[in-house]
């Protein structure tokens, strides 16, 4: 499976993901279709960037001809939206200001494809019911700045038209690290992560970190609850390329986001689901143990224990796919009466599998042949063993003993 994982432990922001991207594809060819996008005034430019002796990208992203070094947030509170990290400073502009609508209409009018152009408004509409929330007010109503609206509609279609390119089947991220200390803004000091980044932070992993200063952004997260699937550890994967968008400011840590992309085996992610019954009945489990099979589990089974106030209860372990572990756990809470799943990820060595069909006197019999490891095991299919027994009235270890004196 084609995994595209981004490593944000310096945070996140549009233009780091932006320059972590573009190093995955033809930078070229990408610079060439953001600059013929059409977004008036802009021009986008791949400057070779180095952090604690390490190379990457920094994407300039220039608007009617300059660089905004403050990279305010682009409407009326002017937060930033780049990731800088350099926000010891609140320059006032005097610029006109855009309403979503008019975002809105700006993307749909851009020289992109319609898949590019979803995302991006998708990404927008996030970002406006992050300032929305948190300012009380509706989503209509949230004042874009125009100049730092240029650069953040950059940032988010020009993250947007990478991901088309790349064309990953499923994104990931690792835990987001937010900063630490205040970030000062027109409307005054403000906590990090600032409010907008918090909210659009919420059901996903971050922290904060030893030294002061924003690490994520609004536009940042944004684009991360958009594209990511999941957030953890970096899944086992066979790496094709990395990529490194650099940052402006100096940390003690290098200031970078990395964009691995990789393929990750469909089986190499495994988790267990388990939870604890005391109060449902025996058919009812069945049932559900059957259903988990039916949808691909990989494995189900229970566990007598004791429980509280010493009932008697079963301990319930169903082992599935990482990549599909959300559509169990909601058939778990569907089938079961548990209001409590606990997870754990663990890895899976399975043998390569195959079945033989074999003529026998009791006509076709299938036999599972399993190797690897430098081991070799072969089974008879438990199915035509019950058949064979129940035909010829025999036991299913006369038949095992029958097939193998033929062979």
């Amino acid at each position: 499976m084609k995994t595209l994982y981004l490593e944000c432990k310096m945070g996140a922001a549009g233009d780091m993901l932006m320059a972590a991207l573009s190093e995955l594809v033809d930078q070229e060819e990408f610079l060439k279709k953001m600059n013929q996008a059409g977004i008036a005034g802009v021009d986008i430019k791949a400057i070779k960037s180095e952090k604690n002796g390490i190379y990457g990208t920094h994407m300039e992203v220039l608007v009617d001809g300059k660089e905004e070094d403050d990279h305010h947030h682009d409407h009326d509170h002017d937060h930033e939206h780049h990731h800088d990290h350099d926000h010891d400073h609140n320059h006032e502009h005097h610029h006109s200001h855009a309403h979503l609508e008019d975002i809105n209409t700006t993307i749909q009018n851009l020289q992109v494809s319609d898949g590019v152009k979803e995302n991006a408004l998708a990404v927008y509409q996030l970002l406006a019911q992050a300032e929305g929330h948190v300012h009380n007010t509706t989503v209509n109503e949230i004042h874009f700045h125009e100049v730092g609206n240029k650069d953040a509609i950059a940032d988010i279609v020009g993250v947007c038209l990478l991901m088309e390119m790349i064309g990953a089947d499923q994104i990931l991220a690792s835990s987001v690290a937010v900063g630490n200390g205040f970030v000062k803004c027109a409307h005054g000091t403000l906590p990090v992560p600032a409010p907008a980044t918090a909210y659009l932070l919420e059901g996903i992993q971050s922290y904060a970190t030893d030294f002061d200063g924003e690490l994520c952004t609004p536009t940042g997260a944004a684009l991360l609850k958009h594209f990511v699937k999941d957030f953890g550890v970096q899944p086992e994967m066979t790496l094709e390329k990395v990529g490194y968008g650099i940052g402006k400011k100096d940390f003690p840590n290098a200031n970078m986001l990395r964009a691995f992309l990789g393929e990750v085996k469909e089986d190499s992610g495994v988790v267990e689901l388990v939870c604890s019954i005391d109060d449902q009945s025996a058919e009812e489990i069945g049932f559900a143990m059957n259903i988990l099979l039916e949808e691909g589990a990989l494995d189900v089974y229970t566990t007598s224990v004791h429980m509280k106030k010493n009932r008697p209860g079963i301990v319930l372990t169903c082992t599935v796919k990482q990549s599909e572990k959300d559509k169990f756990i909601s058939l778990m809470f569907k089938h079961l009466s548990t209001i409590g799943i606990r997870e754990y990820t663990c890895k899976r060595y399975a043998m390569n599998r195959h079945i033989e069909s074999n003529e026998t006197r009791f006509g076709t019999i299938r036999k599972k042949v399993s190797d690897g490891y430098g081991a070799v095991k072969e089974k008879y299919e438990y199915d035509d063993l019950e058949r064979v027994a129940k035909e010829n009235n025999l036991s299913i270890k006369e038949v095992k003993a029958l097939l193998q004196e033929k062979e």
